[in-house]
Parts: structure tokens; sequence; C-alpha cells
């Protein structure tokens, strides 16, 4: 089977090896001929995963038609910013048959549209899928026991991808909520933020517990108003990403945030980290559509009033405590079920 990958990052890099160890021909798509020439000399992705050496199924290519011309699975992994301007380049090369799967964390901003929506709206494939979960790039290329989940309606998808992404070290789950499983990926980010904000703030442990739970209780609450489903965000692609993104300095959400605690500005931070972290593009259109809906999300509205505001970063603690919670769990209880109000 021969696969492509879009995108020449960390993530798609260490997507494209597994792929190719499993005995297929896989074309590795970068936008820049300078990387795909100094990744050809040195055997490996040296600018987004250094030390990994790449397989010899694996093979770069700046050729976007040549790279999708005759693969049957088709990852797309650039960044949100530029996932529409790819979907369309790449919609007079995909076939009705292909399979589509984005492994892109975001929201495009034109229509709060998510990558799966873009794949089925600009191309012309039947089937599309979502990979996500807390799958840092460079424990994946490491070979650290890692699970991820691939959410699609297809069920062929499901089956296909799976089986190419077979690993020792890499579990593949499977799931019918794609609206769920890439809005847990997409709004995880929001809240690495904060979690990054508290520790550089060096709060206790009881407020970073109560962010994470809280955060997850937000996702959840606003992932549900547009229709996905709530126990969707107690797996991999929720509650498991948000850890990890979280507690980790390996996310640049996470970064951003520690960096605005120790005095820098958002600007400022952006620019040390060499590109907007995922999370704050995803917040500004989070932000704007929760009030739109009346979605009560006291943690992400006080992070946008410090990231575009100037607000001081005390106020993300204030946000959360202002409130009195009537449940903590409140998909747990009975009026949910019951349709009470």
């Amino acid at each position: 089977m021969r696969i492509a990958i879009v995108g020449g990052g960390n993530f798609g890099t260490a997507i494209g090896n597994i792929v190719a160890a499993n005995g297929h021909q896989t074309s590795l798509w970068m936008r820049d001929l300078d990387q795909v020439n100094e990744t050809l000399r040195h055997g490996e992705n040296v600018r987004y995963l250094p030390g990994h050496p790449l397989e010899k199924l694996l093979v770069p290519t700046n050729d976007l038609e040549e790279a999708v011309a005759e693969a049957e699975i088709v990852f797309v992994t650039v960044p949100s910013s530029g996932f529409l301007d790819i979907c369309k380049n790449l919609a007079p090369f995909i076939r009705n048959s292909d399979l589509m799967v984005s492994g892109t964390k975001g929201i495009e901003p034109q229509g709060f549209r998510l990558m799966s929506q873009l794949m089925s709206q600009y191309t012309t494939a039947e089937h599309v899928g979502v990979l996500s979960g807390p799958n840092f790039a460079e424990e994946i290329a490491e070979q650290q026991y890692t699970g991820t989940v691939l959410a699609s309606k297809s069920e062929e998808l499901k089956q296909s991808v799976q089986d190419v992404l077979r690993s020792e070290t890499f579990r593949v789950y499977l799931s019918q909520d794609t609206f769920g499983v890439e809005l847990g990926g997409a709004l995880k980010n929001i809240y690495a933020i904060i979690c990054g904000m508290a520790v550089g703030l060096e709060v206790g442990q009881n407020t970073i517990g109560m962010i994470v739970t809280r955060s997850l209780a937000e996702m959840s609450r606003f992932a549900v108003s547009m229709g996905a489903n709530p126990y969707t965000f107690l797996g991999l692609s929720g509650v498991g990403d948000l850890m990890v993104t979280c507690t980790s300095p390996l996310s640049r959400n996470y970064q951003l945030g520690y960096k605005i605690a120790q005095g820098m500005s958002f600007e400022d931070a952006s620019d040390e980290l060499g590109k907007l972290a995922e999370g704050a593009n995803t917040l500004a259109q989070v932000y704007e559509k929760s009030r739109e809906l009346e979605v009560y999300m006291p943690l992400a509205a006080g992070l946008h009033q410090i990231l575009f505001s100037k607000e001081k970063t005390g106020l993300i603690f204030r946000a959360l405590m202002e409130r009195i919670e009537e449940s903590d769990v409140e998909f747990a209880e009975p009026s949910y079920w019951s349709g009470g109000s």
C-alpha cells in the first residue's frame, strides 16, 4: 500500500516512520525544498525531529502531486493555519476512494470548522478520519509506549489505518465520535497555556488539580454544545491528551503560559518560541463561539483577557472562583440524562 504524509514536521515524520517500518512505500511532503534536500543529505529530519533516522521506505519530496498521486491513504499533518490551503491544493489529486486522515489539532477561523470538515468540503474523499491523543512526536520516535485515537464514520478507513500504524509501542484505539475526538485535541491547547502559567506562578498542587479537572469540564461542556459525546472526553483524546499537554514542558502551549507568568508579554513569548502556539489561535475562536452559544467557560474567558486585553495573570484564578458551582461532574447528574435543566 502506498501512503502519503502531507506535512514534514515532527509528528508527520514520526507517523511516517511507523508506516514505512511496516513495509509501506511512503512519501513525506515538505513545503520547503531546502528542508527536503537537508533531510535527504542527513537521512533524518534535522529541522523538526533530529536524532531519528528515516526509514528506507520514507521518502521526502517537495512535489505535492508526486506525493499523493498513487497514495491510498493520505495523512495531513500541517499546522491548522495552513490546513485550508493544503486541502485546496490537494483537491485535484485526491480520488473518491482515498482515505484521508487529519493529524492536526486546531480550528479554522472561517466558519469555525474542524480539519475533518475542511477535508470533506474541499476534496472528494469519501472516507475521512482524525488521529488525536497524548502524542508528543519525540516520544513516539523514541518508541515510548503511546496510545492514540482514530475516529471516523468509515469502517474501511479505521481498519486500514489501524493496520498501517501497527506497532509494538504505538496503540491505535477506534472511535465513531469524530467531532468529539477532534475538539478534544484542539481545546486542550487552551488549557495547557493556563497550566503553564500556573506553574510559572508557583501555585500549589491543589490548584493544578482543580485547573486540570475544571478544564476538562469546560472542554466537555463546550463540545456537547457542538454535538459531541461527553464520554469521549474520558478517553485518550480528552483527559489523556489534556493531562500530558498540561503537565509537560514539551508542549509549546505550556511553555507559552510559563513564559507569560514569568513576566514576558504574549508577543515576546510567542517570538521566543519561534511560532504561535496552537492554543492561542484556538482560544480566539472558542471564546467567540462560547459567547455565541452562551457556554460558561471562565478559564477560557480569563485567559482571553490576559492574552488579548493585557489583564494580569491572577485574573485566571479569580475567574475560576467567582461563581458557585452546582455540581462537580455535570454530565453525571440525573437532570442531564433525563433532559432536565
